[in-house]
């Protein structure tokens, strides 16, 4: 069944835009969920809103939003069948009390046993049980929440025989810090900060997702200028992100020289963003209506030396990591994701196309100023260490090209228009650097939110990176787990 096909069994909300919300009864809801279990369809999103769950659906290039009413307080499980959803479920069971009926697993996520401000989030949280594993010579590895590192906290439970990975389970939601419950009913302009601080090193692409949302719902367009700049602040982001992840990935291997170097041309696209936009990770410069702020002159001059330094410097470095033997046998046949799996996960960003996937939604839910630029999407199907790290290469190269064809062709116009005060409904996607944020928005008449929910790439490559570790030794975890660099607070909201 197509994604029309469920859209024509529903009634549809006036006003949501720019694709279709549909209030649907249980039976609609569960072929959605066939659908998702033959692959026809994949998983965009799943949340809650009061009584009512919405579950996102992606066909192609088009989103669709399901709506049921959840009466009884229950809804039919979707991860039941479909695996990705299972901590969606467990997350909407935490912040809302609705139930997954015959959901697989129904331990909390987000509640960790210490949330007794609201009756409706009192559940049983007072234990939390690991799954099972059995087989002999056995032994467990707690790690966390607390690192070493200057990271944020995550458990992960390691069951090895040996050195040998037999089970890894995560635990998170140690840096939950209520983001939906804080937009509920807050201003235009403190909800934009709040969306561009839900993840710190995607605030960007978190900004221009909550910000095409609300333009979305309201019908209005930002200024070319303001469109414009919007990208060249989402691809110095997302060089400044895979810089990083080149070097820390190299330095799990005990490969510090690159870590050095990467770590030295990331701070040259920091420092050249703060001069140009005024914060080293442009952070409040995305509001909804366009930009808070044009790209200052030295700005100017500073991203178009940073761009020639990393195109002067970056092949040499990806030279030595092709050429470094060692290396190559800590990243190469390490962490394997399957194709099939990065699909039926719809898993975003170098997770996915690094298996196969190609999907990127500057691409394949165009819009603008990407729907007028020229890019490739990089694509490779090994699916293990290696592989990320050449995805986010290419990518690097990418998004150079991609920036000085916007400097090139930046317009001059206003950066910013008003954004009406009206009751509607808008849905956005952003391609930020982990791969595709999706933001969902309903405005009140008087110009506050109503109700947002973010959903972070990271929701379906966290439960992907347990099963790429398995059979790999503990030592290449770091490795597994750097190549990933899923997100903690994108994900605990």
């Amino acid at each position: 069944m197509t994604l029309d096909s469920l859209i024509a069994r529903g009634q549809i909300v006036q006003g949501h835009q720019p694709w279709p919300r549909i209030i649907v009864d249980v039976g609609t809801w569960s072929l959605a969920t066939d659908e998702l279990t033959q692959g026809t369809l994949s998983l965009f999103g799943l949340w809650a809103a009061e009584k009512t769950v919405h579950m996102a659906l992606l066909e192609a290039n088009t989103i669709a939003v399901l709506s049921l009413n959840c009466a009884g307080g229950s809804f039919p499980s979707v991860g039941q069948f479909h695996a990705s959803a299972i901590r969606l479920e467990r997350t909407i069971r935490d912040l809302f009390g609705l139930v997954p009926r015959q959901a697989p697993d129904m331990r909390p996520w987000l509640d960790h046993g210490r949330w007794d401000a609201q009756p409706q989030l009192a559940l049983d949280n007072a234990g939390y049980t690991f799954l099972p594993v059995e087989g002999e010579d056995l032994h467990q590895i707690p790690v966390g929440p607390v690192h070493a590192g200057i990271i944020e906290p995550g458990h992960f439970r390691f069951t090895a025989s040996g050195e040998t990975i037999v089970r890894l389970e995560e635990r998170l939601g140690y840096v939950h810090k209520g983001i939906e419950s804080l937009m509920t009913g807050a201003s235009l302009e403190r909800a934009a900060e709040l969306a561009c601080h839900t993840s710190g090193d995607s605030a960007i692409a978190y900004g221009i997702a909550f910000a095409r949302a609300v333009e979305a719902a309201t019908g209005i367009s930002p200024p070319p200028r303001a469109v414009y700049l919007r990208a060249l602040m989402a691809e110095f982001e997302r060089i400044a992100n895979h810089l990083g992840d080149f070097g820390a990935i190299c330095n799990d291997a005990s490969f510090t020289l690159m870590h050095a170097h990467c770590g030295v041309l990331r701070e040259r696209v920091l420092r050249a963003a703060h001069v140009a936009f005024g914060h080293r990770l442009m952070m409040n410069c995305i509001v909804p209506g366009g930009v808070a702020c044009d790209i200052t002159r030295d700005g100017s001059t500073l991203v178009r030396d940073c761009v020639a330094e990393i195109k002067r410097r970056l092949p040499a470095l990806v030279e030595i990591y092709e050429d470094t033997a060692s290396l190559q046998d800590r990243t190469v046949g390490t962490g394997i994701l399957k194709p099939e799996l990065a699909q039926r996960f719809a898993a975003g960003g170098y997770v996915g196309r690094a298996s196969a996937r190609n999907f990127d939604a500057r691409r394949d839910l165009a819009y603008a100023p990407y729907d007028t630029l020229t890019f490739e999407v990089p694509v490779q199907d090994a699916g293990d260490v290696d592989a990320r790290v050449a995805i986010r290469v290419r990518e690097i190269e990418q998004s150079l090209k991609l920036i000085e064809q916007i400097l090139a062709n930046l317009p001059v116009s206003a950066l910013h228009v008003d954004v009406p005060q009206r009751a509607s409904e808008g849905i956005a996607v952003a391609e930020g650097f982990r791969g595709d944020v999706l933001a969902w928005v309903r405005m009140n008449s008087d110009g506050t939110v109503a109700r947002c929910h973010l959903r972070d790439p990271s929701w379906f490559q966290w439960p992907l990176l347990e099963v790429v570790v398995e059979g790999n030794i503990v030592a290449d975890f770091p490795l597994c787990n750097k190549s990933f660099n899923c997100s903690y607070s994108g994900h605990d909201l």
